[in-house]
């Protein structure tokens, strides 16, 4: 049975303000920005209408490669991968690069024959690897259907804004894909060739917006423009997309500001605090951090229940985000008779 308390230490955290910005006006079809630690939305516009979203689809393609492959796995390009249309690094059949020089050839070019080579050498097919892409985006519980590990448009692939952003903050978890997404230019090898492949990332951001990470541009007729991107600044990550945007790298830049002018991040208990409840103590194992904006205040609840006890940050009546809590065995004072009783058997023992 669930039990929810309400944490009477700290249980109101006035939080400093933050002066709040005009919100974007976008041209996109869809907008989204995330927080990327707790999720919190600081901005959307129909974000939930499912949409094409060209390569932007490679997000996924490479979350799916970085948590089911080492970054030096060999990855060979079979027939299926070379010559696949649209954007590509000309991989030629049989040709071998690590799955990290695929991922840089797939996520900086945009390269579609290198989605191929690494959707058959994950799941052994594309259409096995399209399964794997609907399942993962399941467990997110991200709005997406996969028919292509690139996005090229067919069956219907697609996602809606907040859940390509959703699968982009998962992403964005692991280091690796920050590394390969914030990076503006590398070279790779090129089989049969007497120079590298140079790959320059297609993200204007990093190059002109203050603390961007990346990460990924598509374009397709039915798409239009899709932008998904991030940024941190002040210890606050963001993570948005903007889907049939004609203005996608300005506009982009501005739904960003909007979310750092007019949010920040506030610790609402540090990592280690000790809570009580009645009796009960319990230790905060990770720190509780939110973002807010003027005028916001944060109360804290614990939860209990067979799974153990977490305490939340509650922001204008909703639980944005939660840290696990460790229940600390009680110590109980031995009362008089008890210390007696253990007394008088050490004396017995002694005069035995």
């Amino acid at each position: 049975m669930r039990r929810t308390f309400l944490l009477m230490a700290a249980a109101l955290c006035l939080l400093t303000p933050i002066a709040n910005a005009e919100a974007p006006l976008t041209g996109a079809r869809a907008a989204i920005l995330l927080e990327a630690e707790t999720g919190r939305v600081l901005f959307e516009k129909n974000a939930d209408e499912r949409l094409a979203i060209a390569s932007t689809t490679k997000i996924m393609t490479a979350l799916l490669a970085i948590e089911s492959c080492a970054m030096d796995e060999i990855v060979t390009a079979g027939k299926n991968a070379s010559g696949v249309p649209g954007t590509s690094i000309y991989l030629s059949e049989g040709e071998q690069l690590t799955m990290e020089e695929m991922l840089y050839g797939l996520m900086l070019r945009s390269g579609n024959d290198a989605a191929v080579a690494i959707a058959e050498h994950v799941a052994g097919s594309v259409e096995a690897f399209a399964e794997r892409m609907n399942a993962r985006a399941g467990s997110l519980g991200a709005n997406a259907y996969f028919t292509t590990p690139n996005g090229l448009d067919s069956g219907g692939n697609g996602a809606s804004a907040r859940g390509i952003a959703t699968i982009a903050r998962e992403a964005m978890r692991h280091e690796a894909f920050v590394a390969i997404v914030s990076t503006k230019r590398r070279t790779i090898p090129w089989t049969d060739h007497e120079y590298m492949r140079v790959l320059t990332n297609k993200n204007k951001l990093l190059r002109t917006y203050d603390g961007a990470l990346g990460i990924k541009t598509g374009f397709t007729k039915k798409a239009g423009r899709c932008l998904v991107f991030a940024a941190e600044r002040d210890g606050m990550r963001v993570v948005g997309a903007a889907l049939n945007c004609p203005n996608w790298f300005e506009e982009a830049a501005d739904i960003m500001d909007y979310g750092f002018e007019t949010y920040s991040m506030v610790e609402v208990l540090p990592e280690g605090a000790v809570l009580t409840e009645g009796k009960e103590r319990f230790t905060l194992l990770s720190a509780l951090r939110v973002p807010v904006r003027e005028g916001e205040t944060a109360d804290t609840e614990i939860e209990s229940n067979e799974g153990g006890e977490r305490v939340w940050a509650v922001v204008n009546g909703e639980r944005v985000v939660c840290a696990p809590l460790l229940r600390e065995k009680e110590t109980r004072k031995p009362g008089f008779m008890e210390v007696f009783r253990t007394l008088w058997m050490r004396w017995s023992a002694f005069n035995i």
